[in-house]
């Protein structure tokens, strides 16, 4: 059997690896199929582990201060990712000298801001001159790449659950992950289609990256997505990782994975701390999730378990949102970083057809 050997990579997040914008950075600490994860740069977090930064959990990632400490702790590093999502996609201005330093050392960049590198002047004629690449992961289709809605969805016989939330950054794409690896543990072909950037840094093989697609084309590029992965590779189930929040004012979003998508099955994630959409008391109270499952009842799909996001939660108190919710709601709900997803397998395993 051959081992495919991932390469080397270092993630950049200097001074916002602890910050909710960071989740891109936060995803890759917690796996992916595309690179080894080999330190990040952060000057605030140096000498700290990424993993232990993030939720405690040792990793054995070191977080160094520069592209140069990397380079003589390491070696052999191929990419700097940018470890941001930041609002509207923008890039730190004080990222571009650290980005300027990898490039003197040979390493290509990727990103996923909406800001591309290539459109940096200094950088683009580095990267000439180095003979590096420059991935802007965000960057569009050309039209000719692009898939339209027609129905073939309808084809589909496994079934489809999304994966969304009540609000952003709840860790959606964390949950979809997760419960496809305990199915795999299970023996379930569990498929996730992506709809992020971090997706694909992750080593998504099927999906989109849905802020940067045509509106008139986002229906289309999730179906052909689903349709491609049930044809290539069978699965049994296959997981759709949501975006936004179905009533986010600043970027309503899931409707299209219920109705263009056609996931039956719903897991809901939702962080029973957090009051307002964005934590922005301007724009409005995030609903319930009773309110939420009517909603999405209305578009002819299910919930099936809700994941609870428990920031700013003691341990004592996400076991006590875990049994309230239970019995208010009669489905199981999920502590995906305390206990895993496991709870859902039986559910699963119930509607889904194994040959």
């Amino acid at each position: 059997m051959t081992t495919t050997i991932k390469p080397k990579a270092i993630v950049l997040t200097d001074g916002m690896l602890h910050t909710l914008d960071a989740k891109t950075a936060h995803g890759l600490i917690r796996g992916t199929d595309r690179y080894e994860i080999a330190a990040l740069i952060d000057s605030v977090h140096a000498g700290k582990d990424a993993g232990e930064v993030l939720d405690g959990i040792h990793r054995n990632i070191p977080v160094v201060k520069n592209a140069e400490e990397a380079i003589l702790a390491i070696g052999d590093i191929k990419y700097c990712i940018i470890g941001l999502a930041t609002v509207g996609g923008k890039l730190p201005i004080h990222f571009i000298p650290i980005l300027e330093s990898c490039i003197r050392q040979h390493i290509s960049l990727v990103n996923g801001l909406h800001d591309f590198l290539i459109n940096i002047a200094s950088l683009q004629s580095l990267a000439t001159e180095y003979n590096v690449e420059l991935i802007d992961v965000r960057k569009p289709k050309e039209r000719k790449d692009l898939h339209f809605w027609n129905g073939e969805i309808f084809s589909v016989e496994a079934p489809i659950i999304a994966v969304i939330g009540t609000d952003c950054a709840l860790g959606k794409r964390t949950t979809c992950r997760l419960v496809k690896e305990a199915c795999a543990a299970v023996g379930i072909n569990a498929q996730m289609i992506y709809t992020g950037q971090t997706g694909w840094l992750q080593g998504g093989q099927y999906g989109f990256i849905f802020d940067s697609t045509l509106n008139d084309f986002i229906s289309g590029e999730l179906e052909n997505a689903i349709v491609s992965c049930s044809k290539e590779t069978r699965a049994d189930v296959i997981l759709l990782e949501g975006q936004s929040a179905l009533r986010n004012p600043s970027g309503p979003c899931g409707a299209e994975l219920l109705v263009s998508g056609n996931a039956k099955q719903v897991i809901l994630v939702h962080a029973p701390k957090r009051k307002h959409y964005d934590d922005i008391a301007a724009w409005g109270a995030i609903h319930s999730i009773a309110s939420e499952i009517e909603l999405i009842k209305m578009y002819g799909s299910t919930v099936i378990a809700v994941a609870l996001n428990t920031e700013h939660c003691r341990t004592e108190e996400a076991i006590a949102f875990q049994k309230f919710y239970e019995i208010e709601l009669a489905i199981p709900v999920l502590l995906p970083l305390q206990q895993g997803v496991e709870k859902i397998i039986p559910i699963i395993k119930s509607f889904i057809k194994i040959s």
